[in-house]
């Protein structure tokens, strides 16, 4: 596993340096954001950690350029920062998941592991089922000429029933997907954001592209209802 590691902390990256490289990773360093970005511009990685307040710039600034210019590593943002709304804003940005400074380094390398397997998949411009869209990097949620307003786990969650369009995906798929592994709160969580995405993207409409399959799980309508 190739990681590449962005945060203006020079100890603590040191150290984090050591401690993935004992676990078998390489990892190449970065004390600001203009270098993060350079280096994740001309190197392949198969994950970065990005924290946000950085010199030069910002991890959110950082990682919101990746995805405009159709680079989708997957990011974790490593932060001090731990306000629920900054959060949103890493996700909105278009990182993948949020670990909170100080941290527990087994669960960073869960994650890092996660995020992973999980995979980088070259993903489209606009993912589309009938006149459903949704602009991963815009953040963008259209039905026909209609924006939709949606939170950040909202999109996340529509994302993956995208990408799955016309199958059928378990509860437990979107939750290794959406939420981050080793999650224990209540699984109904699913629910309701499936029920928030219902009264958002389909009832408005008169659609029914949201689907339960009673038993399995999911399934977004191919032709999006």
């Amino acid at each position: 596993m190739r990681v590449l590691l962005v945060d203006d902390e020079v100890r603590l990256a040191d150290g984090v340096r050591r401690g993935l490289e004992a676990e078998g990773m390489t990892v190449d360093l970065a004390h600001n954001g203009v270098d993060g970005l350079w280096r994740a511009r001309e190197q392949d990685y198969d994950v970065i950690v990005l924290d946000v307040m950085m010199p030069g710039m910002s991890g959110y600034r950082v990682c919101a350029t990746l995805r405009a210019e159709q680079i989708w590593t997957p990011v974790l943002f490593l932060t001090a920062k731990d306000g629920e709304w900054d959060e949103v804003e890493g996700l909105d940005t278009g990182g993948d998941d949020w670990l909170t400074k100080p941290f527990s380094f087994p669960v960073l390398v869960a994650r890092l592991r996660a995020l992973v397997r999980r995979g980088a998949r070259e993903r489209p411009a606009v993912l589309e089922a009938g006149d459903l869209r949704l602009d991963p990097a815009a953040r963008t949620v259209h039905r026909g000429e209609v924006e939709i307003d949606l939170t950040a786990r909202e999109i996340a969650v529509l994302d993956f029933l995208l990408r799955r369009r016309g199958e059928v995906v378990t509860k437990l798929e979107v939750l290794d997907n959406v939420w981050a592994d080793g999650f224990d709160g209540d699984p109904n969580i699913v629910e309701v954001y499936v029920g928030r995405l219902r009264r958002k993207v389909d009832r408005p409409f008169g659609r029914d592209g949201i689907q339960t399959v009673r038993g399995s799980g999911y399934r977004l309508a191919a032709d999006g209802g």
